[in-house]
């Protein structure tokens, strides 16, 4: 696939960027202003930073900090009727998956604001297993997998660096976002995405804390990924930029091709 063109860093303050097919998802920081220690943000980093999959980390907000990197979750709407998910942010890994209904070991609770949710295929109108033979599949893993039956599920499985893992099946759902228009007013609009049903969670994907979230968003360069998925229907251009307030938190992670000038790149 094309390669991912360029991250933009909009430091502290954020401008409104026009685009092209931009989506846009507002994002939360898990540690807002100066009421948290040191400590305790480094010794999240910390945990973070292993249990993602690429050794590549982003620092969102620009403080000059290193407990300033990765501490971003996004709500994302799934499924028909949609339903609210709080997915971490990580542009270093590739798949999208959240908790499903009859996880073994998933968080039921987190310290960061909100009520967590399971996933529930057959309460969706929109919902389709991904089969074993599916392209999606054969893509995602190189090549048909052993022992594919008819009518066999495609799994999923993901071990992080600290040990965490997460493992199910993938399933093809309706994805709800905000799109900009081109008065720069945005509008829900949705497209169908393949993302990980989440089984089984163990280490610190398993626990109920003050991070638990509902799953992670990866916008890595795969053609597993989100970004990718959108890219293939024409959505969007693989670009993404980052809107971020680095000292009171929140902002904006946006999809689509940026066209104005005032923003700085990265490449990766």
């Amino acid at each position: 696939m094309d390669r991912v063109r360029g991250l933009i860093l909009v430091i502290q303050l954020c401008f409104f960027i026009a685009s092209n097919a931009n989506l846009v998802f507002p994002v939360e920081r898990k540690f807002k202003g100066p009421h948290h220690s040191l400590d305790a943000i480094k010794s999240h980093d910390d945990r973070r930073r292993g249990r993602f999959l690429s050794a590549v980390d982003i620092p969102l907000g620009g403080n000059g900090l290193p407990s300033s990197t990765g501490l971003y979750y996004t709500k994302l709407g799934l499924g028909t009727p949609a339903k609210d998910f709080y997915v971490q942010v990580d542009t270093g890994s590739d798949i999208l998956w959240v908790n499903c209904v009859g996880c073994t070991a998933c968080p039921k609770k987190s310290g960061l604001g909100m009520d967590l949710t399971l996933y529930d295929p057959n309460g969706s109108k929109t919902s389709k297993a991904v089969s074993c033979d599916d392209d999606y599949c054969t893509s995602t893993y190189d090549g048909p997998i052993s022992g594919c039956k008819q009518d066999m599920s495609c799994p999923y499985s993901i071990t992080y660096g600290d040990g965490s893992t997460t493992a199910g099946s993938f399933v093809n759902d309706s994805l709800t976002f905000n799109q900009v228009n081109g008065n720069l007013h945005t509008a829900a609009e949705n497209s169908s995405v393949v993302f990980g049903c989440g089984a089984k969670q163990s280490g610190t994907l398993g626990s109920s804390s003050d991070e638990a979230l509902d799953g992670i968003i990866g916008f890595g360069q795969s053609n597993s990924s989100v970004l990718s998925q959108l890219a293939a229907s024409g959505k969007v251009k693989t670009i993404f930029s980052h809107c971020l307030d680095s000292i009171n938190g929140g902002g904006t992670f946006s999809i689509g091709e940026v066209v104005e000038p005032k923003f700085n790149t990265t490449p990766l």
